[in-house]
């Protein structure tokens, strides 16, 4: 785990609170918009950033993410732009922890090993890639560690007990729990589903566990801000954006912000 992953959710215990994690799609609408919202999260209340790497073939997300990347990658996104991104953020933060989450064929394409090493020189933490299951992911699993990037893994409500030791092998940062079935935003689980999914996690593993349930409003969060180490919060952000895309920069981050200071988690 790296060390700023570490540090957040050790204080984060010492709190007495769950993590609220954000997701955005870099670049959308457009590069300058979207490193303003980036730089103004943890101000709003983001505990962790998870930060999407735009791609043209988005098959795991659901309609608002898909045509996130597509307003991105119109806006002249590309992954070096994304890692350029993440280094301005690091002039004015070192502490927020930041997690790319993509598909690996941007990764593929710009090359592993330069890839690794450029996020960590750009001040990445993690890397959720969704299309590359634990048992192929050698190739990389072995330049993220050599560059102290963690791996975070997937575990979804169909991964039995018999796969869930393979998925959380080579896991670090923190397991990233997916509550519901199918694409991003397609609906939310319930509280006990989530409740009873986390206690048989925290059987095969000691990382924190953070749940992606689709959250849409605060009462969600606060709902289930006790039953996990952190909460996602991703489609809700990104159609903030979708649907304020024609305002101005300003009121576009406004819009955002407002909403990611209703979601932030008091200590319990």
């Amino acid at each position: 785990m790296t060390e700023r992953i570490k540090n957040r959710f050790e204080a984060l215990k010492k709190e007495g609170r769950s993590g609220l994690i954000t997701f955005t799609t870099a670049g959308d609408p457009d590069f300058e918009t979207s490193l303003e919202i980036l730089k103004s999260l943890p101000k709003a209340g983001a505990d962790l950033i998870e930060l999407g790497i735009p791609f043209s073939d988005p098959i795991a997300d659901g309609k608002a993410i898909q045509e996130a990347s597509q307003r991105a990658l119109k806006a002249g996104m590309n992954v070096k732009r994304v890692l350029d991104m993440v280094s301005i953020f690091r002039e004015n933060d070192k502490e927020t922890p930041i997690i790319l989450m993509g598909y690996y064929n941007p990764v593929y394409k710009y090359g592993v090993d330069a890839f690794a090493k450029d996020a960590a020189k750009a001040g990445v933490d993690g890397l959720i890639i969704v299309d590359v299951p634990p048992e192929e992911a050698d190739e990389l699993l072995i330049p993220l560690k050599k560059n102290n990037l963690d791996m975070i893994f997937l575990a979804t409500q169909t991964t039995d007990d018999e796969r869930l030791p393979k998925v959380l092998k080579n896991a670090g940062g923190f397991i990233y729990y997916v509550s519901i079935a199918g694409i991003t935003g397609a609906a939310s689980a319930s509280e006990d589903a989530i409740k009873t999914a986390v206690k048989r996690l925290r059987k095969y593993t000691k990382l924190p566990i953070a749940v992606d349930f689709d959250i849409k409003t605060p009462k969600q969060v606060k709902a289930v801000a006790n039953l996990a180490d952190a909460i996602v919060v991703g489609s809700a952000i990104v159609k903030i954006i979708e649907d304020s895309k024609e305002l101005s920069k300003q009121e576009i981050v406004g819009k955002v912000l407002e909403f990611v200071k209703t979601l932030a988690i008091d200590k319990k």
